[in-house]
């Protein structure tokens, strides 16, 4: 089989190309406190860049295609080929650094791929620290974003993780629920989660705080996934509790919008095929928010804490606060209702947390409940495998 064909005719090997309209905006400084913007302005539109056409035999052009070859010859003689020719003939090969050694992957969405060669050969990777939306189908809604349009999101996030090489840890025996070895890859989370084609994600405790800041910058910039709204909670997954026999312990998944922190929002619920399912949450009134927000920037405990912080992304916070996660099962505790890790330091974090509950236990925090994230439920099986697909997975 030729080479040409097990990567599919005329495609490449992404990661090979360093686009500077990317490398711009991954290397640019940014303004304001701790590397996110002040203003919410949107930034102007460069010109376009003048680029002299390659020639194909320039060293790049070669090096590419010659990649490609190796990439193919490689997964060949392992094998391993009448395994993996059917999918890497039908989607881009990407190469990924994994743990220094380069390695040609396929991702099945922005956050997961498989190895193609390589140590890790056949295994498949979860990316770790963030998440991307479900791309099976348009199956994720919430704020002024429709489900199809969310689903674009997600496709872009594929697309994004492929276009480039990234740099990826891996330690075999660190694997997740579903078995898949688990993958820091920062420099590749720090780019989705700034381009608002992903949100942070972790369990048992909140996010890194460079990645809390990533994720900042693109709410206040509308970027992506935040240009519609941003709900207190992000509603991850679904499980109908008839899913099991052993439902005792069903939930569906909620992480923080502004720490990444997980929650299992547990339930007994049976849901049918296409059903809209919602997590309702509380919202504080605007004029209601910016009073308290005035109260955090006047008193001498929590001045300086709120001070550079964007009153809607501290709105965002009052929203989380008065909307209390769900326990989870993992061995940490925090209060019922929560001031996410945003701040700087963790007396900030407390002083602020000190602050609302006296004014939630004199009743001086006003909120409504409001429709929050959605999703659309469907079985594992019926996402994947099982033909024909669910109508309301199809576009």
């Amino acid at each position: 089989m030729e080479a040409r064909a097990y990567l599919g005719l005329g495609s490449k090997v992404h990661g090979m190309e360093w686009r500077e309209r990317d490398e711009a905006f991954e290397a640019r400084p940014a303004d304001g406190r701790e590397g996110v913007p002040t203003s919410t302005t949107a930034p102007k539109t460069a010109a376009p860049v003048s680029r002299t056409p390659r020639s194909p035999w320039s060293v790049p052009f070669r090096l590419t295609h010659l990649t490609a070859l190796f990439v193919a010859l490689a997964v060949m003689t392992t094998g391993d080929a009448n395994r993996f020719h059917l999918r890497a003939a039908h989607a881009q090969v990407s190469l990924v650094r994994v743990n220094g050694d380069v390695t040609p992957v396929y991702y099945n969405d922005g956050d997961t791929w498989r190895a193609l060669g390589g140590r890790y050969r056949n295994r498949a990777a979860r990316l770790a620290g963030y998440n991307t939306l479900e791309s099976y189908g348009p199956v994720h809604q919430w704020g002024g974003w429709t489900f199809r349009e969310l689903y674009v999101n997600a496709k872009q996030a594929t697309l994004h993780a492929r276009r480039r090489m990234w740099n990826c840890d891996v330690d075999a025996a660190k694997v997740d629920t579903f078995g898949r070895i688990l993958a820091d890859c920062a420099d590749l989370r720090n780019s989705q989660v700034r381009r608002g084609l992903a949100h942070i994600y972790n369990i048992g405790q909140p996010s890194d705080r460079v990645d809390i800041l990533a994720q900042r910058e693109a709410m206040m910039r509308r970027r992506g996934m935040w240009a519609k709204g941003v709900p207190a909670v992000v509603l991850t997954s679904l499980h109908s509790a008839d899913e099991r026999f052993d439902n005792s312990r069903n939930y569906n998944r909620l992480i923080s919008s502004l720490d990444g922190l997980s929650a299992k929002w547990k339930h007994q619920e049976t849901y049918e095929e296409c059903e809209e399912v919602c997590h309702r949450h509380q919202e504080v009134p605007r004029d209601e928010a910016l009073r308290i927000i005035g109260a955090l920037r006047a008193d001498p405990t929590t001045t300086d804490v709120v001070a550079g912080y964007e009153d809607p992304y501290l709105m965002v916070l009052l929203n989380e606060y008065m909307t209390p996660l769900p326990r989870p099962d993992e061995d940490i505790e925090y209060p019922a209702h929560r001031v996410a890790h945003i701040f700087a330091d963790d007396d900030g974090r407390k002083a602020v947390q000190a602050k609302l509950d006296r004014l939630r236990q004199a009743r001086q925090i006003r909120s409504r409940e409001v429709k929050g994230a959605c999703m659309i439920y469907a079985k594992f099986r019926r996402r994947y495998t099982v033909k024909p697909k669910p109508a309301c997975l199809k576009l």
